[in-house]
């Protein structure tokens, strides 16, 4: 499998700013951005959330492709860089969770 993915799909969802809203989904995501697609994502947080509680990987692996979808669309309509996100992790990555937690409160 391509781990590279998540890069091509974030172009795909940044190609569609300024498209027309009746072209495509996420066209329309991005058409009424931050509402909808803020939205959408908690939706399928929720979504995401009640598939991990149950015994189906199937339910979970979908849900969990959707809750990524929607968090690139978020992404793109508030112009976070998908390599600034890598960049964060690569950060968190160099330290310990406990001592990354202690750094938010400062």
């Amino acid at each position: 499998m391509d781990g590279r993915i998540l890069d091509r799909l974030f172009e795909v969802v940044a190609s569609r700013k300024g498209a027309d809203p009746a072209s495509s989904w996420t066209a329309k995501l991005l058409a009424e951005a931050p509402e909808l697609p803020a939205r959408k994502m908690a939706e399928e947080a929720t979504e995401t959330l009640i598939a991990a509680l149950g015994d189906d990987r199937q339910a979970l692996t979908a849900e969990a492709a959707d809750l990524i979808y929607h968090l690139l669309v978020v992404l793109v309509s508030r112009g976070v860089e998908l390599e600034d996100v890598w960049a964060e992790l690569q950060r968190r990555e160099e330290q310990s969770g406990i001592a990354e937690k202690a750094g938010r409160g400062q």
